[in-house]
C-alpha cells in the first residue's frame, strides 16, 4: 500500500463529473456544480423543427438531452414544408420550400422568435434540398426545382453573414428528399428521389465542406428510400425511416470518415415517412412525420454511439410531416 499523501486539490480547480456530464469547481474542501445552465459535453442542447405538412409556419424546439414535449419557438416567414436547414451554434438558416422559392431565412437558437430574412439562393428550390454545415459554412445540395424536376446544384452561405448564396459545385447524381450527415470537415448526402422524381436511390456521396467542388461517391444505404430523418455527431451519421415507397422503420448508420455502405442500427417505434432528425454529440432525435393514416406528432430518439431501437422522446406541438430539422450541437460543429 502506498504511503504517498493524498493529492491536494487547488482552490478553483475545474473537473468534469462523468456521471452528470456537468462541469464542477473546487472550493472550501468540496466540489460544487456550476449554475444549472452550465455547459455539458453533449454539445448544443436545442433542436428545432421548422414548418411542415400540412403547410405551416410553426417552428417547434426541444431540449435534446431531456426527453419531453416540444415547445413553440416562433414562426417562419411563410407557411410551408420541405425546407433544408443548416446551422451553427447560434443560427439555423432555412432555404427551399414547397412551391418554389429562392428565399433564405434564419432564426437565432438562443432567442425564441420569428424568422428573419437572410438572402437569396442561387436557384429557386421547390423543396427538399439536403443540408450540411460545419458551423461556418452552410450548404444545400440537390432538391426539387418545381414540377417534380430535380437538380444536382450545390450552393452555400457563410452562416454568420447574411447575404446571398454562392455556387459550390454539383452532386455526382441528381436527387432530392434524401438524408445528411456532417462532421467538421465532411458532408455526406444519401438516398432520396433520383435520378428522376418517380424513382428512389440508395446512393451516397460526400463533399469537403471547407472547399468547393463536386461530390464524390461514398457508398450505398441498405435501402433505397426518400423522406429520410437524418443527422449525425462528428463520427456517426444516422439515416432513419422514410418511404421505400412504403413507409419503413429501419435505422441505418455510417462512419463519416470511412467510405463504405451503411450498417443496420435498429428500428423506430413506428414505420414512418417524411420524418426529420436533429442531433447533438450523443443523441439523435427523430420527428417521425407521417405514421399511417396521418401526419403524427411523435418524437423518438436513439443514443448515437449505441446501436438499438428508438424509444419515445415526446410530442411536437402539432402533427406534421416534412418539418425540416436542425440543432446547435450537431456533429459538424
Amino acid at each position: 500500500m502506498s504511503n504517498q499523501p493524498p493529492i491536494e486539490v487547488p482552490q478553483g480547480a475545474i473537473r468534469l463529473n462523468t456521471d452528470s456530464q456537468r462541469l464542477e469547481f473546487f472550493a472550501q474542501d468540496r466540489w460544487y456544480e456550476f449554475a444549472t445552465n452550465s455547459p455539458t459535453l453533449d454539445g448544443g442542447d436545442r433542436g428545432i423543427f421548422y414548418g411542415g405538412s400540412p403547410n405551416t409556419n410553426v417552428i417547434d424546439f426541444v431540449t435534446i438531452p431531456t426527453a419531453g414535449n416540444a415547445t413553440d419557438f416562433g414562426d417562419a416567414l411563410s407557411a410551408n414544408r420541405q425546407r433544408g436547414v443548416v446551422s451553427s451554434t447560434t443560427r439555423a438558416v432555412s432555404h427551399g420550400r414547397d412551391g418554389g422559392s429562392d428565399v433564405i431565412e434564419y432564426v437565432t437558437f438562443s432567442s425564441t422568435g420569428n424568422a428573419q430574412d437572410f438572402g437569396d439562393g442561387t436557384i429557386n428550390r421547390a423543396g427538399a434540398p439536403m443540408a450540411v454545415s460545419n458551423g461556418n459554412r452552410g450548404i444545400w445540395a440537390g432538391g426539387d426545382v418545381g414540377n417534380d424536376s430535380l437538380t444536382n446544384v450545390i450552393n452555400y452561405v457563410t452562416i454568420a453573414q447574411t447575404g446571398n448564396a454562392v455556387d459550390f459545385g454539383d452532386l455526382n447524381a441528381i436527387h432530392s428528399d434524401g438524408g445528411r450527415a456532417q462532421s467538421p470537415t465532411r458532408g455526406v448526402i444519401g438516398g432520396g428521389r433520383g435520378p428522376n422524381s418517380s424513382s428512389f436511390t440508395n446512393a451516397m456521396s460526400f463533399i469537403t465542406i471547407a472547399t468547393t467542388g463536386n461530390s464524390v461517391d461514398f457508398g450505398d444505404l441498405l435501402l433505397a428510400r426518400n423522406e429520410i430523418a437524418s443527422d449525425s455527431n462528428a463520427t456517426r451519421g444516422i439515416f432513419s425511416g422514410g418511404n421505400t415507397p412504403g413507409a419503413t422503420k429501419d435505422i441505418e448508420f455510417i462512419t463519416i470518415a470511412t467510405l463504405g455502405n451503411s450498417v443496420n442500427f435498429g428500428d423506430q417505434t413506428n414505420e414512418s415517412g417524411s420524418g426529420r432528425g436533429s442531433a447533438n454529440h450523443t443523441r439523435f432525435v427523430i420527428s417521425l412525420g407521417y405514421v399511417s393514416p396521418a401526419n403524427s406528432n411523435i418524437i423518438d430518439y436513439v443514443q448515437i454511439a449505441t446501436q438499438g431501437d428508438s424509444v419515445d422522446f415526446g410530442d411536437l406541438t402539432r402533427g406534421s410531416g416534412q418539418a425540416a430539422a436542425a440543432s446547435n450541437g450537431h456533429g459538424g460543429l
